[in-house]
């Protein structure tokens, strides 16, 4: 016989359908912390410009520039208003154009502009435009920067800019603040640098310096501390979170990612990605430091590979993403095939002494962990190596990204030779890890396969095609073992674009099988707030969320085998369903899913049905775990103007996680249903932070 159970929630003091809500008061907690590097830069003024201009003298020549390669910079006094249409306040004609402008707050393309909207939803904009020769085939192209005013604390006024090109980065400072950068390919034409004028009416004085300037971070006197490392991004509104990569060591937890601006859509939609680096103790204090492996070079852009420890030292691979830049036959990647071919390993190759342009397999090392330094060492053709040692000490490596197979040598730096050819299949980023009894190999968005330790690597098993992976919406995630037999999966979210937030979870292990889930670490789990507001009584709907930030938790318990449950995350009420996310659980199949709210019932794919989890959209997990007695969902809504949207994390009995980004979509209204199962202690807190 079927039994349904009808539950919501009633806002303080609210009366719905003959349903009651109270409030409890809960102790506060403190959620995760990252402490920032100071974004504050002495910019080193020399002592002279080139030139200047003023209220006086608004258009002038331009002495010559010798060396383009040096860079040069422009500093100028600017007092920003809203314009009403574009105003070119600083030009040098066919070089650089510096625009105030009004900007569509309904276009998030590459720059991300409407993460900072005026009072008003309105979106002006101060933007750099610099006219670039390609050194691949001369074309001409325009590299911008830019920033939303309203990311500025006094958004109108007096404000201080300097737009710093080095041939490496081109970086708009503003008030001494970096708020946005691109990393060039090709230099400006210094024919063209004849002239230059300001628009007295915003731009007051102006000054240009030959080279470039060289800015240096100042020290923090006091702490910055941003809340909630998790679903973190960094600061701007168009940085993101790459690929993650990750190790423990000497009790510190080391977190790289690709750093990631305008959607792998830097240095001319070539990336511009370089690894930063973040680590902790204790998962709930968190310390910036210093970009690992930075670029130097404008033909650098870098691709995932893993940290290690090799001879005592910490260690992280990369690869030369190059042939994104230049022809293949332009780079080193002829010469490393041909040793490769005729001595049947790999060669040790410094990057420094070779004709073409670097690219392929290299690393960087570090003696105290937190300061790395650049071999210049090429040791292998593929441009994504995943370096890992096994459980026998061994050196080993995936080959990803131009190359596919396992490979294992002596030495990092040259000599890898091909065990196995054909897999894994190369493409995406794999990672190893083992864990008890079992080795495991993650292959990027979208492999997995096991096999038992004592296995030989032929038999590695497709737990993707059995429907057992644990695939939960995050991207290329990474494994890392910590004390007390615990592991951690940390990746990123996929949002409008490439690169996210930052999405950490903890991994269970089952004691048959080897069978892997995923849960929320109690460490990471953002602060709520005191207020919590529980549930009695028999309403089904949510009138008005408190925040759109918050927690959900409630217990479940079946009554019979094919039980249902359904959670609709709805906007306001004058958007109806625009937008709205269902989230189902059916207990008779054993699965979950995100899905699209109202209409027909739709039967979303799983990974192994052709799904699409790391799209971060609709999709379905499979073979839950421990549904057949009473367990606890957990669902965290994060809303962010950032986003344009907010990220949804639902926990299922501790043993399976979740993940979904839900566009346009501002929680207001809950609706839950369920068919054939009890639901009981719904408690609910917006975020405290």
């Amino acid at each position: 016989m079927s039994k349904k159970t009808l539950l919501g929630y009633l806002f303080i003091g609210m009366l719905l359908n003959g349903g009651f809500a109270s409030c409890e008061r809960q102790e506060m907690q403190n959620s995760a912390r990252i402490e920032l590097l100071d974004n504050s830069w002495n910019m080193n003024y020399p002592s002279t410009a080139q030139a200047e201009l003023g209220a006086v003298t608004q258009a002038d020549s331009l002495p010559a520039i010798e060396e383009i390669e040096k860079g040069f910079a422009i500093a100028f006094i600017v007092n920003l208003e809203v314009p009403t249409f574009d105003r070119h306040i600083l030009e040098i004609p066919g070089i650089l154009d510096v625009c105030l402008r009004q900007h569509n707050p309904l276009d998030r393309n590459k720059q991300n502009y409407p993460a900072y909207k005026m009072p008003d939803g309105s979106v002006p904009i101060l933007e750099a435009g610099l006219e670039l020769k390609s050194p691949v085939d001369g074309h001409m192209e325009r590299m911008i920067i830019g920033i939303p005013l309203a990311i500025l604390d006094q958004p109108l006024g007096e404000h201080e800019v300097v737009l710093n090109f080095s041939g490496v980065r081109w970086t708009m400072y503003v008030d001494g603040k970096l708020l946005d950068n691109d990393f060039p390919i090709g230099y400006p034409l210094p024919e063209k640098m004849k002239n230059w004028k300001i628009d007295s009416h915003f731009v007051s004085q102006a000054a240009i310096y030959y080279p470039s300037l060289q800015p240096e971070r100042m020290e923090r006197t006091t702490a910055e501390l941003q809340p909630q490392i998790q679903y973190w991004t960094p600061t701007g509104h168009n940085a993101w979170v790459g690929d993650v990569v990750s190790l423990y060591h000497d009790g510190t937890y080391h977190l790289f990612y690709l750093y990631d601006r305008r959607g792998h859509q830097s240095k001319f939609g070539r990336g511009g990605h370089y690894f930063e680096h973040l680590s902790t103790k204790d998962f709930r204090h968190w310390t910036e430091h210093e970009a690992a492996v930075p670029i130097e070079e404008q033909w650098e852009t870098f691709g995932t590979g893993t940290p290690f420890i090799f001879n005592n030292q910490l260690c992280i691979s990369y690869g030369y993403h190059t042939t994104r830049i230049y022809p293949r036959e332009q780079t080193t990647l002829p010469e490393l095939y041909q040793y490769l071919d005729k001595h049947g390993h790999t060669g040790s190759f410094n990057r420094h002494q070779m004709t073409g342009v670097a690219a392929g397999s290299s690393y960087s090392v570090s003696d105290d962990g937190v300061h790395f330094r650049k071999t210049g060492i090429l040791f292998h053709p593929c441009e994504n190596p995943s370096i890992y040692v096994d459980p026998k000490g061994d050196l080993k490596m995936l080959a990803n990204y131009g190359a596919r197979g396992t490979w294992a040598s002596d030495s990092v730096s040259g000599g890898w030779r091909c065990l196995d050819e054909n897999f894994p299949l190369g493409g995406d980023c794999t990672f190893f890890f083992h864990w008890g009894g079992y080795d495991y190999i993650i292959g990027g968005f979208t492999r997995l396969w096991s096999k038992q330790t004592a296995q030989p690597d032929s038999v590695y098993r497709d737990v993707v095609a059995e429907g057992l992976d644990f695939y939960n919406g995050s991207c290329v995630p990474t494994i890392t073992e910590i004390p007390n037999n615990r592991f951690v999966m940390a990746g990123w979210m996929w949002m409008k674009a490439w690169g996210g937030p930052l999405v950490i979870h903890e991994m269970v292990q089952l004691p048959e099988g080897g069978r892997i889930g995923t849960k929320w670490m109690d460490e990471l789990v953002p602060a709520i707030s005191p207020d919590v507001i529980t549930l009695s009584g028999s309403s089904d709907k949510i009138e008005k969320v408190p925040s759109g930030s918050f927690l959900l938790t409630f217990d479940v318990t079946p009554v019979a085998s094919d039980g249902k449950l359904t959670v609709n995350l709805l906007p306001s009420v004058d958007r109806g369903i625009q937008d709205a996310c269902e989230w189902k659980l059916d207990n008779g199949e054993k699965r979950a899913q995100y899905t699209l709210a109202g209409g027909e019932s739709i039967r979303e794919r799983s990974l192994r049905e052709g799904g699409a989890p790391q799209q971060g959209r609709n999709y379905a997990i499979e073979n839950l775990i421990d549904t057949d007695k009473t367990f606890t969902v957990r669902m965290l809504v994060k809303a962010s103007d950032k986003f344009d949207g907010s990220l949804v994390d639902t926990e299922i009995a501790g043993k399976r996680t979740m993940v979904s980004y839900r566009e346009k979509l501002t929680v207001e209204r809950l609706q839950f249903h369920s068919e054939n199962m009890e639901v009981n202690n719904v408690r609910l807190s917006p975020l405290a932070e």
